[in-house]
């Protein structure tokens, strides 16, 4: 099966009619494909930690034109299994439908040998990057279910298929998405259309990129937007029938 490259040109209506939550849409890559979604005519929930950030990548949408977004401040890092179900019944009750999620919000956590780890900051990294998707996902599979074209992207990272010194918590728990997408995808290829993938976005230009490489210029990396192409193409219809798949958004780096 061949997939499309970074050329991939959306249809302007690819996503109308759909409700997609997207989860980190504060920021970085997040906010860019919360924007770009709208963009192709979803209605978009954009969940997040930062309200005031939130309401800033709202007014961008209304001011574009595109379907009115809703938001839903959460933190991951305290979150409950009972917000996340309200969080479900919400979607439900304000919106009536669910027909994708990206799981964008993550933490880097520190970069640091193994045996300096502080495992407080270990903890509250996998109750974002690595909990909090899979109990959201959870959550929301009875709406997706109903969607006739449902479509769960997880981000990943190049460090989630091969683990790289000092990349600690970060590492461990892309790893871990990788295995929950493929999992949820296994699992329910039989019984619902939901389909689910990783994308691996590769080196971009965002805030938790600068920190992690801070001597790096970053006119030497891609922005969230040159990214978008396979974004678009796993959450719209044209990838009916792909799942289980860990995609790249850009080919690797050499270095």
């Amino acid at each position: 099966m061949t997939f499309p490259g970074q050329d991939y040109q959306a249809p302007a209506n690819l996503l109308q009619g759909r409700v997609i939550l997207v989860t980190g849409a504060s920021d970085g890559i997040g906010c860019v494909a919360a924007r770009h979604y709208a963009a192709l005519g979803a209605t978009v929930v954009l969940l997040g930690r930062d309200l005031q950030k939130l309401e800033m990548v709202y007014d961008l949408i209304e001011k574009a034109g595109h379907p009115q977004p809703a938001i839903i401040p959460m933190n991951f890092s305290s979150a409950t299994q009972a917000d996340f179900d309200q969080l479900a019944v919400s979607i439900e009750q304000e919106l009536g439908r669910l027909d994708g999620i990206l799981h964008c919000a993550g933490l880097l956590g520190d970069i640091t040998p193994l045996e300096m780890y502080d495992p407080d900051t270990w903890d509250e990294l996998m109750k974002v990057n690595l909990r909090a998707p899979f109990v959201l996902t959870q959550a929301l599979l009875p709406l997706l279910k109903r969607s006739p074209d449902a479509s769960v992207i997880f981000v990943s990272s190049s460090v989630g298929r091969k683990a790289r010194a000092f990349w600690g918590a970060y590492a461990v728990s892309k790893h871990g998405v990788e295995a929950l997408s493929a999992l949820f995808a296994d699992e329910m290829a039989n019984i619902s259309k939901i389909r689910f993938n990783c994308i691996n976005p590769g080196g971009t230009r965002t805030n938790m990129r600068a920190r992690a490489y801070p001597a790096e210029n970053p006119a030497t990396v891609k922005t969230p937007e040159e990214i978008m192409p396979l974004f678009a193409w796993l959450m719209g219809p044209e990838s009916q029938g792909v799942t289980g798949q860990s995609l790249d958004a850009q080919p690797p780096r050499l270095a």
